[in-house]
């Protein structure tokens, strides 16, 4: 490799120092200017102060949104359909066309039966999931708390994403004897387990004792989210085998003596002090309450979606007495408007960076007519038409880069007050930062080359003798 001969590089290097004491000379005047006007400067720099901070704020929301979105993805499963039963349904309504009135049909409802059809009819899915969820009271050492007893089967966990955190679990044996243990959230074991490990203790849920074989890891998730996207807040939650519940608990399939007791002491009247879970409770003839079908590709969702909507149609003698959603499409189409909202936030941001950078070249040109006296003096002194135009150029700049930097602080500040106030997720990323930096300073370049190029065209005779 042939050496670069010292000659060669000795130029270079020369004009690079010349460059830096150039640049560092500029700026020294610049700053000189700046700091001579700081209440001019400052208000000046107010525009891209503003546009700055909303810019951080902006991409900080999108941010948050964005992780929030990919966590609840990873909640719900990217790859799931959610099969919910609809209690009510307003049968024999009379058609427009002929005037006749529909027949009401028989259908059997939500059934487990359905989700062992799902599954070994349908190749594409890789796993279903059912879930029954039943009001009780958790009792334990005299203590009680009201709670929900979950059936469900052996697939859950890994469908709906749930790790223990203690304990082993519901096994193979428990699901085919219907043996009553249970596997407690992280809040029944904070209110009933406080000084000892509630794994192989008892707990008893209504009138039934459970055996607890294992504690749920805490999952945080809002319970807004959770109620919008169907997912459990598992705190107080006591999760049983479903044959365990349907054995011991309820099972909406049969018609026991005591439905036929309680069915024949009822009138048409309304009890006041009922809630409504309680009234939808008494006529819900679905025997689950839930099935979750895990589609193997991605790709696929949303036609197994459809065979899944006809088959239980079918299964259901064309009584659409379910609904059918895909939490991936509600989450995407979600993220679809939160990508709008912050387009229009940068939208905003950006005006006010032109605004704030108009204001730089406003006041830049004012500042030429101010020191135009200067202007000559420096051009009768020697300086080129390069070095004035490089002087208010880095002034321009220096405005802007001031502003900058207040702006990141205090959009820092804002995403963090919209957090703490607003309580959304916000997440300042050092991109945003590096962004914001780069805008201001491509701002005091642009709108500040205009002013630097009049100041760096005027006549020096004209300018000496300017009053």
């Amino acid at each position: 490799m042939t050496a670069i001969p010292v000659e060669a590089i000795a130029p270079i290097r020369a004009r690079l120092r010349a460059l830096v004491a150039h640049v560092a000379f500029s700026s020294g005047i610049a700053a000189e200017a700046v700091a001579h006007n700081k209440l001019r400067a400052s208000l000046t720099s107010l525009g891209i102060l503003f546009g700055v901070a909303s810019v951080i704020a902006m991409l900080a929301i999108g941010n948050g949104a964005e992780q929030e979105i990919l966590a609840q993805m990873k909640l719900l499963g990217a790859n799931n359909i959610v099969v919910t039963p609809i209690v009510e349904q307003q049968e024999g309504k009379v058609e427009k066309d002929d005037g006749k009135k529909t027949t009401k049909r028989f259908s059997p409802g939500l059934s487990a039966l359905d989700a062992q059809a799902i599954r070994a009819a349908i190749p594409a899915v890789g796993a279903t999931s059912s879930e029954i969820v039943v009001n009780s009271v958790i009792t334990r050492e005299g203590h009680h708390r009201s709670g929900k007893v979950v059936g469900v089967d052996s697939s859950y966990f890994q469908v709906m994403n749930l790790k223990l955190a203690e304990g082993g679990g519901l096994t193979a044996y428990h699901y085919a004897k219907a043996i009553p243990v249970a596997v407690i959230g992280p809040g029944v074991k904070s209110r009933f387990f406080t000084t000892e490990n509630p794994i192989g203790h008892t707990i008893k849920l209504g009138s039934q004792w459970l055996t607890v074989v294992g504690v749920l890891g805490d999952r945080k998730v809002s319970s807004e989210s959770a109620k919008r996207l169907g997912i459990r807040d598992v705190e107080m939650d006591v999760y049983v085998p479903l044959s365990t519940m349907l054995l011991r608990f309820r099972n909406r399939s049969e018609v026991t003596q005591s439905d036929i007791e309680v069915a024949s002491k009822q009138d048409n009247s309304v009890d006041s002090t009922e809630t409504e879970d309680q009234r939808l409770e008494k006529k819900n003839y679905h025997q689950l309450d839930k099935v979750i079908v895990q589609v193997t590709h991605s790709t696929d969702v949303t036609a197994v979606a459809e065979v899944v909507r006809r088959m239980l149609q079918r299964r259901h003698n064309d009584v659409t007495d379910f609904e059918i959603s895909v939490p991936e499409l509600l989450l995407k189409q979600e993220q679809r408007t939160k990508t709008i909202f912050n387009i229009v936030l940068g939208a905003i941001a950006s005006i006010s960076l032109i605004v704030g950078g108009i204001g730089i070249m406003n006041i830049m040109l004012a500042s030429i007519l101010e020191r135009i006296k200067e202007i000559g003096v420096r051009r009768a002194m020697g300086a080129t038409q390069g070095e004035i135009q490089a002087q208010f150029l880095t002034e321009a700049v220096m405005i802007s880069v001031a502003g900058g930097v207040a702006g990141i602080i205090l959009g820092v500040v804002f995403a963090a007050g919209i957090e703490r106030l607003a309580h959304i997720s916000t997440i300042v990323s050092m991109l945003s930062v590096v962004l914001a930096f780069g805008v201001s300073v491509a701002v005091g370049l642009v709108f500040g080359f205009v002013p630097a190029t009049n100041a760096a065209k005027q006549d020096p005779i004209v300018c000496l003798r300017y009053e």
